[in-house]
């Protein structure tokens, strides 16, 4: 990355330029970033809804590598890495309800709270322990239901990269939500690219001008690792315009909250949406430099989802939801194959990119010198 190129993308906004090309398109960027911004803070992994009962376990691809959440039978949530403790096969292939996990390749098993059940051929092997050869736990940490790991140990608590979050949706109480609906999409861009778009709505009244238009937004202040802006609107925009959203506004949503529409990135690599009457989010597992894998999953009050019309209502918001994520996908995928372009020059940003020029700088602030150089 060319230290000019750096330090335009780092002026004052109206006179800033966009980053430069490698910070999307350099696999030696990617790798510090994996060590340094990703496996560093917390990554979002389900609602705690999704494993409700004991036995219940879900497997995920992470930048640390496979995981799995699974409900154990003494009702404890726990997050261990996929691997079998003899010689790393993958243990767990797919989601379900176990009471116990066999690795297939040598059947050592183990129960659900990650304890090594059983070992065949392993009587003669000296000063082996049962006790340190269970399951390689991961740190996790719930939030509102919302379940969080992180493959750093010295990492603050989940608290302190939420800061004022939870304060700001307070009102919307997630804690009373489940997830009723996700779909996994493969996007063969940079991780930063779909956050960027994410939270600007410069783009929506072109790329989204035939399904939800054009938008404005304005910025909030945060507290915390994380940042916020608010898409106005009377009404919940997670129904395409010209369908009345059929779901209530949230019983005791405060009045800022009324306004619209809360778009947050919570770093590193996920966005919740916020609105009147629903959540949805967008988790980004990061893959390669132009690779990712995007997550949507879509959450409603519990008593919502309790109606006998439920399945019928929320369908407008399921296919908003991916409508408009494969729209942005489709976009992305010709703007990383543009950034590869040998004359490619960073462009100036618009008064709208402010966001887009904040979460490049969170990135570029905890990377080495090595990887950034300075002008």
């Amino acid at each position: 990355m060319d230290p000019e190129q750096l330090a335009a993308a780092q002026l004052t906004l109206n006179q800033a330029s966009s980053m430069p090309a490698g910070f999307y398109t350099d696999p030696a960027v990617f790798v510090a970033e994996r060590e340094y911004v990703l496996l560093a803070n917390w990554i979002f992994l389900a609602r705690t809804d999704q494993v409700a009962h004991a036995g219940d376990h879900r497997t995920f691809e992470t930048v640390g590598g496979p995981v799995f959440l699974v409900r154990g039978d003494d009702g404890e949530l726990r997050c261990f890495a996929n691997f079998c403790r003899h010689r790393g096969s993958l243990l767990v292939l797919e989601d379900g309800n176990s009471k116990q996990f066999v690795c297939l390749y040598h059947a050592w098993s183990y129960r659900t709270d990650g304890s090594l059940l059983a070992c065949p051929g392993m009587t003669a092997a000296e000063n082996f322990d049962r006790a340190d050869n269970g399951l390689a736990p991961v740190r996790m940490q719930v939030w509102a239901g919302f379940v969080f790991v992180t493959f750093n140990d010295d990492a603050p608590p989940l608290t302190a990269a939420l800061g004022d979050l939870p304060d700001r949706l307070a009102s919307h109480r997630p804690q009373d939500m489940v997830c009723t609906w996700t779909v996994t999409l493969d996007v063969r861009c940079n991780w930063k690219l779909i956050l960027e778009n994410a939270m600007e709505t410069y783009h929506t009244g072109t790329l989204h001008r035939t399904s939800v238009g054009a938008q404005q937004s304005r910025t909030l202040d945060t507290v915390g690792d994380w940042k916020c802006i608010q898409v106005t609107s009377g009404r919940s925009i997670a129904t395409l315009p010209g369908t009345t959203p059929p779901f209530p506004v949230i019983e005791g949503l405060d009045e800022d909250a009324r306004q619209g529409t809360y778009f947050t990135v919570l770093h590193p690599a996920c966005q919740f949406a916020v609105a009147q009457d629903c959540l949805w989010w967008l988790n980004v597992t990061p893959v390669a430099h132009d690779h990712s894998v995007l997550e949507i999953g879509g959450c409603f009050p519990k008593a919502v989802t309790e109606t006998a019309s439920f399945a019928t209502d929320a369908a407008p918001y399921y296919e908003r939801w991916e409508l408009v994520g494969r729209e942005d996908v489709g976009i992305l995928e010709h703007q990383q194959r543009a950034l590869g372009s040998a004359v490619y020059r960073p462009g100036r940003l618009s008064w709208r990119d402010d966001m887009v020029q904040s979460l490049g700088w969170w990135v570029i602030d905890r990377l080495p010198a090595s990887i950034v150089p300075r002008a």
